[in-house]
């Protein structure tokens, strides 16, 4: 039961979103367009509930550009100051109200991570895919970016075993008091967050 009415509210939670902020979608979708270039949308496969894989959609915040031998740039030389100001405020992350409204996440879960990772995780780990993943989730209240590797996974193992709806809300309430104070954007040295290496380094 628990499962269906949290479903129902993502449901319709990202639909209300969506229409309501509908105009701003636009606006931002405009500025991109100008000042980064088309595609408009990043697109990229991430890894969703059981494992499955679905593609993620965001406004893109970084320039296509590559060095001369044709590799791109690293995303620190990519990532425009319009870029950081999107992730800052994290309207890069409202179109993903598209993949909640398709099935694919919820409001709140462990955040998609990259199909790269799935043979570096734990038995532990892997189970952070028995729920959808989340526009923002425990990790993001406690740290988001700057967090270290390994408690980012106890956060989403912790999420896991003791998800229900009053602690969804309990997140969604301090994931606006951090977006409002644009806490744990990037870690340091990096755009946003150093890549996951494997437990072993």
């Amino acid at each position: 039961m628990q499962k269906f009415i949290k479903r129902s509210i993502d449901i319709l939670a990202s639909s209300i979103g969506l229409l309501l902020l509908s105009p701003i979608l636009v606006i931002v979708a405009i500025l991109v367009r100008i000042k980064l270039g088309s595609p408009i949308f990043f697109t990229q496969e991430r890894v969703g509930k059981d494992g499955k894989i679905f593609k993620i959609i965001k406004f893109r915040t970084m320039l296509e550009v590559a060095d001369k031998w044709g590799e791109p740039l690293s995303d620190k030389e990519r990532l425009t100051s319009f870029g950081k100001l999107l992730r800052s405020t994290s309207l890069d992350e409202f179109p993903e109200l598209i993949n909640v409204l398709k099935g694919d996440m919820s409001l709140v879960g462990p955040r998609p991570l990259l199909v790269e990772y799935i043979d570096l995780y734990s038995k532990e780990q892997f189970r952070r895919h028995e729920v959808r993943p989340g526009i923002t989730g425990l990790a993001q209240v406690n740290g988001r970016n700057t967090l270290a590797w390994n408690e980012r996974f106890k956060m989403d193992i912790k999420y896991v075993d003791n998800h229900n709806l009053a602690f969804d809300i309990k997140i969604l309430f301090f994931t606006i008091f951090k977006v409002l104070k644009r806490c744990g954007i990037s870690k340091d040295g990096h755009a946003t967050m150093e890549k996951f290496k494997g437990n072993n380094k």
